[in-house]
């Protein structure tokens, strides 16, 4: 696929961006098409679902200007679309106080999904940390996704990498006191 004219990042900024990277199928379909790009039939056959699910799901995103057609070959007498990310790198907004991180939520769904017999590394760690080690070890783990990313080979398989580093709601937070 040409990458030279694609944009360096795409921030999700209307409501119905939002609500296309908000669904699960649709998440999976740009994971799909993170690496390469691929037709209706090829997403259908990797997402696991029917060619007319795929297509709508799929218009859906281009419609919001997620993804875009890259290239197209005529196949006995039927134009075939090759679909790409519009962006290498697509940008949620945060979920502001209280709303649904879409990012994490599609990520746990993935976790879940998992073959449970898979390898997989999770791990959750509670620290307890100035601000300038929380700054650097956000930028350390940022800087080693990047460096994976680069190293990434679409003929080898899916891989997920997935983090958090935050401040959790205090118990009086939480319960809604405090306030």
């Amino acid at each position: 696929m040409p990458t030279a004219d694609l944009a360096e990042t795409l921030h999700v900024t209307t409501d119905e961006q939002l609500r296309a990277v908000s669904n699960l199928t649709r998440h999976r379909i740009m994971a799909v098409l993170r690496f390469e790009p691929a037709t209706i039939t090829q997403i259908a056959e990797r997402v696991g679902l029917a060619k007319g699910s795929s297509s709508y799901h799929v218009r859906l995103l281009e419609r919001a200007g997620l993804v875009k057609v890259v290239r197209t070959r005529k196949v006995r007498g039927v134009t075939e679309r090759y679909y790409a990310m519009a962006a290498r790198s697509i940008v949620l907004p945060d979920p502001g106080e209280g709303g649904p991180d879409v990012l994490m939520r599609h990520a746990v769904a993935d976790l879940e999904a998992a073959p449970a017999d898979g390898e997989r590394h999770v791990r959750m760690a509670h620290l307890r940390l100035t601000d300038e080690q929380f700054a650097e070890l956000g930028a350390r783990l940022e800087a080693l996704a990047d460096e994976y990313r680069a190293l990434s080979d679409p003929a080898l398989p899916d891989t997920s990498l997935v983090f958090a580093l935050f401040h959790p709601a205090s118990r009086a937070q939480a319960a809604g006191e405090g306030e």
